[in-house]
């Protein structure tokens, strides 16, 4: 449409602080500081935040869109459980979405690595700080840089779709992780698998990039989803 005065020139990047409220609730979900089934009290976050009821209601709209709360005639806005009966799927559809993601970065790592260009830099990068993570034993460390790596890899694809899908799958396994934490002991195996993407990217193979990333995913949900299934053993 042609311009007018009330549509020419750039909005300002500025977040509103329904956008900052957002933000910060949604950060203490996924760390689990606001755990599954807690009453999100929208009179004391207002208080708290300094701001009107008006940002926190509009954040909890978006927060409930996405899943992470609900609202009920009754009982108010809480944070939404965990389904475990839930949590098989997650980890299926992280396990189709990895290979695909792997395939895609590789095809654009080998489009860089033509251009003299070195392939995603930033993966190995966090690999290696993963490992002084699993030395330090610093499992909030490990949980962060862990998104980190897949985001990264996500984001190598081109697709900003992939990346959201694997951001929220991600945040998934993270809010599982705050009622049935990881066990230390599979840092380490983690890290083998996240050696063999990088090994595969590497060696310039898509279908093995692919493959290794499938794996890994794979590898996780066998270790992750038994309690979820001993806890609702009717799931499929």
């Amino acid at each position: 449409m042609t311009a007018t005065p009330w549509t020419a020139g750039r909005l300002p990047a500025v977040k509103s602080k329904a956008d900052l409220v957002y933000e910060k609730l949604h950060a203490a979900i996924a760390a689990g500081t606001l755990h599954p089934g807690e009453r999100v009290n929208m009179d004391e976050f207002a208080r708290a935040f300094g701001v009107s009821k008006i940002p926190v209601r509009e954040a909890v709209k978006r927060l409930e869109s996405e899943g992470l709360v609900t609202s009920r005639v009754h009982s108010g806005v809480t944070v939404t459980e965990i389904d475990p009966a839930e949590i098989r799927g997650v980890f299926l559809a992280r396990e189709a979405i990895e290979g695909l993601v792997g395939r895609l970065a590789a095809e654009n790592a080998e489009a860089s690595r033509a251009s003299r260009t070195p392939p995603l830099p930033g993966l190995r990068r966090t690999h290696d700080e993963m490992r002084a993570a699993v030395a330090a034993g610093d499992a909030r460390l490990l949980s962060e840089l862990n998104t980190r790596f897949h985001r990264r890899l996500a984001e190598a694809t081109g697709y900003r779709i992939l990346t959201e899908l694997t951001e929220q799958l991600l945040l998934a396994v993270q809010r599982y992780r705050v009622v049935t934490p990881k066990n230390t002991a599979d840092w380490p195996s983690v890290l083998a698998e996240h050696e063999a993407i990088l090994d595969a990217l590497d060696g310039g193979d898509p279908a093995s990039v692919a493959e290794a990333a499938r794996r890994h995913a794979a590898s996780q949900a066998r270790k992750e989803t038994a309690p979820a299934l001993r806890a609702a053993p009717e799931a499929r």
